[in-house]
């Protein structure tokens, strides 16, 4: 059995109200997310979960309210030794134009969506302004989309899910670590979604569901199977590992 380490890489932030990762929880408090390139090293294959911003806001501020460093892709890749061309295997946890703008980059590799995101990536809801097919024209074109319809192995020791919280596409990407399965979530949220404060526990509340969702009762559901899945959860906008190098350290 492959065994994986998990590079976080931060291609990118967002600065919003905090209730876009907590449904119904901290309005009106300003909170900055890191846009993450996951690498998981291990196996024969370069393999990367999302790739990011193209053109990531790289400032003092942003850096310091997440406590790490941001990235271009091609430097952030470069911290492990790899080029873009280098890449074998993207994963996508989704579509939405921050976790795909730099697919064009990777000349060599296999993209695996699901069948619901590559739908929405050409025919959008009004709400949903977030995908933009321009981002994965040019490796639709080239045929280098492999899609997903079912939970599957991807290689041995990775394997996808299908997770639709926070899209219709959902991919949840369990990976067999040194320290057991880690779910890198195929929906955006940060670690308080998993690990509500006494307030939300309180109401008897297990979870937060993200502040975008497809259905908020059945986001709160697939949360918590994940939860019960994963021995590391790795919320797909953390802050905390911004500053981390490898999970699991």
């Amino acid at each position: 059995m492959s065994l994986y380490a998990i590079h976080p890489i931060v291609m990118g932030t967002k600065v919003f109200d905090k209730s876009m990762m907590t449904y119904q929880y901290g309005n009106g408090e300003p909170y900055t997310i890191p846009i993450y390139c996951w690498y998981l090293e291990g196996g024969d294959k370069k393999i990367l979960v999302d790739t990011g911003e193209m053109m990531p806001i790289i400032s003092e501020d942003r850096e310091k309210n997440i406590n790490g460093k941001i990235y271009t892709f091609e430097d952030g890749l470069a911290r492990w030794n790899l080029k873009p061309e280098d890449i074998d295997i993207v994963i996508h946890t989704h579509l939405h134009n921050d976790h795909c703008e730099n697919d064009y980059k990777c000349g060599n590799a296999v993209f695996y969506v699901h069948e619901k995101e590559m739908e929405h990536v050409h025919n959008p809801h009004p709400l949903d302004f977030r995908y933009n097919e321009e981002y994965i024209m040019d490796v639709e074109a080239n045929g280098q989309i492999k899609i997903i319809t079912n939970d599957q192995e991807i290689v041995p020791g990775v394997r996808v899910i299908h997770t639709p919280v926070h899209t219709e596409g959902g991919l949840t990407v369990l990976v067999d670590t040194a320290q057991g399965k880690a779910a890198i979530t195929g929906f955006c949220l940060i670690k308080e979604n998993f690990f509500p404060p006494i307030q939300i526990t309180a109401m008897e509340m297990e979870v937060i569901p993200p502040g975008t969702h497809i259905n908020v009762n059945v986001a709160y559901d697939i949360m918590l199977k994940v939860k019960e899945m994963a021995d590391i959860l790795i919320p797909l906008h953390e802050p905390e590992y911004a500053a981390v190098d490898t999970i699991p350290a």
